[in-house]
């Protein structure tokens, strides 16, 4: 724990901003209480099933339209013959996440999964034989699946609008004054979204109202997204969204079969449900695209480095862009004269890859950071080392100060917990009591703080409780509990004592939970709603004759376990309802907006820092990888709950296991299927492949990221965890391996 976090101002009741507090939802989603999108079943609701390709690329040239509606309990089947119009273009995108969207504007078919036709019935087994009865025939087309025979290109921007090209310095001209170069590709796999929710909608129409029980990430402009492509005003769309079975990116982008569910919905008249099967993820609703990377670093006899270029083509579909933004990666964090990130783009006849929890920097580091150990062994020296003789002062090629000391500290203490200092220098070095070998790696972690406009709204009641309002959205980070935890303190209230209603489009817009930066948007809005009513609170108090704070007007009042109280003499103070009462007002109501200072975005660099260290064992014979052993060590800023963020750490390791060592998905290249389209085949870690986990937070005081202080966590652990595995499996076997996730043949020696 954070050691600010035992000062008395954060001790307020025990639960305020620093308490490390239990989820405030826990209990509704162990009993099965919590209400996800699909468990709404409105009256006279009817089912949705999208039925969906079997091919890549082509075009539907016959569906058996009559066999399905012939089939009892289906009551309509969507086609792009019979599809109602939409006010909204769907081949035209939509800022600023706006992608193109298959809603059967025609018959082309240009990836696997895509949606092809919708059948609506009263049940959802009768939609689901209808959607089987449609038996589509094909004119089919040979898929694009790879780097031999996809169409390679220079795109515009990747990631949301970020350059291709970005750079200082002369990086030929650093490798050729270089005593050492150090060059390797690595490639990284595509990857799918898997939270345990599946995307799901069920829709109500009221004329030209719409209600949406989904789960969102992005409300506000959810809503202005819907409101477009079905022309209505973006306050007649309500989007209730309390709870979310993880995200990770993908929701907080429309995709076609959700607007296809809603146009059934005004089309009959009736509210209709679709939640997506398992198999029908891997297709429209994004993921992490493929990348293909070169990495040239250059040292000095010292080990400083002279250059760094990073190249990485990245897969998108053959009908819209979100390119992979790797190359990106090496932009922030290590100190060299010259250095270039540039990218390529390869369209695929596949669904368009989107955000994926850490998107460019997961892919991007992975290979960085194992083009970093290289580059160390090329010099003879130890990886952390050669890290601490690189790692940047201040941000690469803008100057603007960095938090280097975090991120020394970082090295430090991961280093000493981990017990870095034992580790040999020459890989297959250690074995353990069965023979294995051990091996040890590390690597760096890096993360932008994203800060988004958020609103809100606090209520200061006559009973002394409050309500406190954002229409933000809760994916399992727990940001229910933090952001209630921020409006206690701001509010000089327990956590107990303060409602916190979220999840609801119609409420003050919370901005976007995505790029881990919600806790500081919302979060800031809710401590500058709850100022305000602390204000209003105050003028009232001041004001009155009758009352003990009446003219401290200019020496100010505190706002401290339900009272306020004179700054200049604590003694003198009221309650909340006292206040309220005397004045014959029910409430006072707090309103506010937050958003990042411009100026000084442009003045400082903002990143989460860390450093990860890993242990594997592999089996010699077999080659069978093992992570044993995960220690990170992480500078966030100032932490509002140490309880969910070190689960947030240890969700982003875990997930650098899968990355590293298991998740992939495999395309069959003859026809653009993806074969293991599935929880059984698509291999994520489970409570066995789960190594030994530590988190350790390292204090830090960042008075510029936002006037919280407040950092993101979701991503960072991921950045590092990768790289640190990879270079673990090196030093246990000798082999170094440039490509994920690591198989057992790939360390298999003789």
């Amino acid at each position: 724990m954070s050691p600010d976090t035992a000062s008395p101002q954060y001790r307020r009741h025990g639960s305020n901003a620093g308490q490390p507090i239990t989820r405030r939802d826990g209990v509704l989603k162990v009993t099965g209480r919590a209400t996800y999108a699909a468990d709404n079943h409105p009256e006279g609701m009817l089912y949705a099933v999208t039925a969906v390709s079997s091919i890549a690329r082509g075009r539907v040239t016959a569906l058996d339209v009559h066999a399905a509606r012939a089939h009892p309990g289906v009551v309509e089947v969507l086609t792009p013959a019979n599809r109602p119009p939409l006010a909204h273009d769907p081949d035209e995108k939509m800022p600023p996440f706006g992608f193109r969207v298959e809603v059967l504007q025609d018959d082309k078919v240009r990836y696997v999964n895509q949606p092809i036709a919708m059948v609506i019935a009263k049940t959802l087994e009768a939609a689901t034989e209808g959607a089987a009865l449609l038996s589509p025939q094909y004119e089919v087309e040979s898929a694009r699946t790879g780097l031999d025979n996809g169409d390679r290109y220079a795109p515009p921007a990747v990631g949301i609008g970020a350059p291709a090209r970005t750079g200082h310095g002369d990086v030929e001209a650093g490798l050729a004054a270089a005593a050492r170069v150090t060059e390797a590709d690595y490639v990284t796999p595509a990857q799918y979204h898997n939270a345990m929710e599946p995307h799901a909608v069920v829709a109500q129409w009221d004329g030209d109202h719409v209600t949406l029980d989904m789960p969102n990430q992005a409300l506000a402009l959810s809503c202005a997204a819907y409101g477009a492509y079905f022309g209505i005003p973006a306050e007649n769309v309500l989007i209730r969204s309390p709870f979310l079975g993880g995200g990770f990116g993908s929701k907080a982008i429309l995709n076609g079969p959700q607007i296809l569910a809603i146009l059934a919905a005004r089309m009959l008249g009736r509210p209709v449900k679709l939640a997506l099967t398992r198999a029908q993820m891997y297709g429209p609703v994004g993921h992490r695209g493929r990348t293909w990377q070169k990495l040239r670093i250059g040292t000095d006899e010292e080990g400083r480095l002279t250059a760094l270029h990073h190249h990485a083509v990245g897969a998108t579909s053959s009908f819209d862009e979100f390119i992979e933004p790797a190359a990106n990666a090496s932009l922030p964090l290590y100190a060299s004269p010259a250095i270039l990130a540039e990218h390529e783009a390869l369209r695929l006849d596949a669904g368009t890859p989107g955000p994926m929890r850490a998107p460019g920097e997961a892919s991007g580091s992975a290979a960085l950071e194992v083009a970093m150990d290289e580059a160390a062994e090329a010099c003879g020296m130890d990886p952390l080392e050669f890290r601490l003789v690189n790692y940047a002062e201040t941000e690469p090629g803008t100057g603007r100060p960095f938090s280097s000391k975090a991120l020394r500290e970082c090295y430090a203490e991961g280093a000493k917990r981990f017990g870095w200092s034992d580790r040999p220098l020459q890989p297959r070095s250690m074995r353990d009591d069965n023979g294995f070998l051990v091996g040890w790696g590390m690597g760096t972690a890096v993360f932008p703080c994203p800060h988004f406009p958020a609103e809100a709204r606090a209520t200061v009641r006559a009973d002394g409780t409050a309500l406190v309002e954002t229409g933000g959205a809760d994916m399992g980070q727990g940001a229910w509990t933090a952001l209630a935890q921020i409006a206690a303190e701001t509010l000089g209230l327990d956590v107990d004592q303060v409602e916190l209603h979220s999840g609801l489009s119609s409420l003050p817009d919370g901005g976007i939970a995505g790029g881990s930066g919600h806790t500081a948007s919302a979060g800031l809005a809710i401590h500058n709603a709850g100022e305000d009513a602390i204000a209003r609170l105050a003028e009232l108090a001041t004001a009155d004759p009758r009352s003990p704070l009446f003219g401290a007007g200019n020496v100010g009042v505190v706002a401290r376990s339900g009272r306020l109280h004179r700054s200049d003499d604590e003694g003198r103070s009221e309650t909340y309802a006292e206040i309220l009462l005397r004045a014959g007002r029910p409430e006072v109501v707090g309103m506010a907006k937050a958003a990042r200072d411009p100026d000084v975005a442009a003045a400082h660099s903002m990143y989460s820092h860390g450093a990860v260290f890993a242990e594997v064992k592999v089996d010699p014979d077999l080659g069978q990888i093992r992570a044993t052993r995960l220690v990170g060590a992480f500078a966030a800023g100032r932490i509002i709950n140490p309880r969910l963020v070190r689960s947030q750490y240890f969700g982003g390791m875990i997930w650098g296991v899968s990355f590293a060592l298991q998740e992939e998905a495999v395309t069959d290249p003859r026809t653009g299927r993806i074969m293991n389209a599935d929880l059984a085949e698509y291999h994520v870690p489970v409570n066995a492949d789960v190594p030994s986990l530590d988190a350790i937070l390292i204090p830090e005081h960042d008075a510029h990221v936002n006037p919280l202080g407040v950092k993101g966590v979701g991503e960072i652990g991921i950045t590092g965890t990768v790289g640190a595995i990879a270079n673990a499996v090196w030093h246990a076997t000798g082999v170094r391996v440039r490509r994920f996730p690591i198989r057992l043949e790939d360390v298999l020696v003789n």
